[in-house]
């Protein structure tokens, strides 16, 4: 049997899955928040119903793809962002391509 990679071997799976971890907490913490805050009657309203895990459940699951979808969007999108800036003018490392293209060309 060849020696085949794991799904946490490949670097761009592993970004992924790292922040989608974190969306994971942040929708968790946020779900705890609104519980303990109440806002508007929340928790009352949920734990009022016959079946409050159902609402939970689908709360839960909507942060959780929300947040999740967002760190997850956020670390692709961070990608081409250089980490030093070459320039030492203190701007932002990431620029235009025709900017970058008459940089190459000078």
């Amino acid at each position: 049997m060849p020696n085949r990679p794991t799904l946490l071997r490949i670097p761009l799976f592993r970004l992924l899955a790292i922040n989608l971890a974190i969306g994971a907490c942040a929708a968790a913490l946020l779900v705890g928040g609104l519980l303990w805050l109440n806002p508007g009657h929340l928790r009352e309203l949920i734990f009022a119903d016959s079946s409050p895990g159902i609402a939970l459940l689908l709360l839960l699951a909507s942060f959780l793809i929300t947040f999740g979808s967002a760190a997850m969007g956020s670390a692709i999108m961070a990608q081409g962002r250089k980490e030093e800036n070459d320039r030492g003018d203190g701007g932002h490392g990431s620029q235009l391509a025709a900017q970058e293209l008459a940089r190459r060309a000078r």
